[in-house]
């Protein structure tokens, strides 16, 4: 698969009741997701292109449609590859869930991405979810797959406030009188 820039394990959807973190003047318009050359992992249960699509844009509209700053952007996302663990042998094979996704960001004003090339994010199934004998026996390739996109799009999160941190998205351009 793809070399693996980052690399996270969170509980995704744990803080989705709580105010979202400071991103300045972001507000989502278009969230976009595409699965075109998806790459099924080894020993992965299945997964359709559609459900990937679908529980990936559901995650994304969550946690970023709480923002509502002054600027409008645009996610591109691809869903680039997954496993969806299969049931191991309990202290011997505990096989983890994973998803790769590629994301870029565009702003809506300017008319240009923020990131010339995709970022590639990586996350693992959430530790403590039967973590010894794998997500495989505890939860349906459904609920592995929710929670994989859930903890995508805190991932997802997690980059755009680190950009903003390091590179000034999402900031105000002050205006020259």
């Amino acid at each position: 698969m793809l070399l693996l820039p980052i690399l996270a394990a969170c509980s995704g959807a744990a803080d989705l009741d709580e105010p979202p973190v400071e991103l300045g003047n972001f507000s989502l318009k278009h969230n976009v997701v595409v699965a075109p050359n998806v790459q099924k992992g080894p020993l992965s249960r299945d997964a359709s292109k559609e459900d990937l699509i679908a529980s990936m844009t559901l995650a994304i509209d969550e946690r970023f449609g709480r923002y509502e700053g002054a600027k409008d952007y645009h996610f591109g996302i691809s869903v680039e590859g997954y496993v969806l663990a299969a049931p191991g042998v309990p202290l011997v094979l505990s096989p983890k869930s994973i998803l790769i996704i590629q994301i870029t960001v565009w702003d809506d004003a300017a008319g240009k991405k923020l990131n010339e090339e995709p970022h590639v994010i990586t996350v693992l199934e959430t530790f403590g979810t039967g973590s010894i004998v794998g997500s495989g026996f505890t939860l349906t390739p459904e609920e592995q797959l929710r929670q994989l996109t859930q903890n995508a799009a805190k991932a997802v999160e997690r980059y755009l406030l680190e950009q903003k941190r390091e590179q000034g998205w999402f900031e105000e351009v002050p205006v020259d009188s």
